[in-house]
């Protein structure tokens, strides 16, 4: 189950254009994060794919767009210093190891200025596309289509993995907060340092895809100590 998220698109002939993409490759569900409104200029692009504008969903940001997805993958142009990011392959590997009905997104930012770092703490994993270059990057649109070609093309031969479902964003980020308040509390994070831990916190624990479990486990295993419990 996939989702494509476009955060703050500029362009309306991209978005079109990405919703052409879509069709193309069976890809059904757009959302569209920051963008008061769909410029009529989005459909002229979309060529045959009106149906997908039609149905894509806008949400005032990020954050509300993926609250109820279990797992998002964003792309990236760029190298990150506080993360880390998986080649398009193997990230297109590891969807496939999720348990069946994992609520996916595939997560791409701003023509010009892509994600940012508090954007790239909505995904659990980066990914970028390979290329001989890198500038020129990827079209917006080039790149959503890259991505769902390699999907489209591996998907009949794999199967899902299997185990408990990851927890939505809204929970995984809820329980990463309160990760991170444990630290502030034991003065691990302090002012100084604030930034580049809570970088790292999301890169490490995003990356977990935090089941139930896994939450309950991390929250109890923070609280011990010698100012805990």
């Amino acid at each position: 189950m996939f989702s494509v998220i476009l955060s703050r698109p500029e362009s309306p002939e991209n978005i079109g254009f990405v919703a052409r993409a879509m069709k193309t490759t069976g890809f059904l569900e757009l959302r569209l994060a920051g963008i008061p409104r769909l410029d009529p200029r989005c459909y002229k692009t979309a060529v045959h794919a009106q149906d997908i504008l039609d149905r894509a969903v806008r949400y005032t940001d990020l954050r509300e767009a993926v609250s109820d997805l279990q797992v998002v993958y964003a792309a990236t142009a760029k190298p990150r210093k506080n993360f880390q990011a998986l080649a398009l392959p193997e990230a297109v590997k590891n969807m496939f190891e999720l348990p069946a009905r994992t609520k996916i997104g595939l997560l791409f930012g701003n023509e010009r200025t892509g994600l940012t770092s508090d954007e790239l703490r909505r995904a659990n994993f980066l990914f970028t596309i390979p290329q001989a270059r890198r500038q020129p990057s990827y079209n917006l649109a080039a790149a959503v289509l890259l991505t769902l070609f390699q999907i489209f093309m591996i998907s009949p031969q794999k199967k899902k993995g299997r185990g408990p479902r990851p927890l939505t964003r809204r929970n995984q980020e809820e329980g990463i907060r309160l990760i991170l308040k444990k630290l502030e509390d034991k003065g691990f994070i302090h002012k100084t340092n604030r930034r580049h831990v809570t970088d790292i916190v999301h890169d490490i624990f995003g990356r977990l895809a935090l089941t139930e479990r896994d939450r309950s486990f991390l929250l109890a295993l923070f609280s011990k100590g010698p100012d805990g419990p």
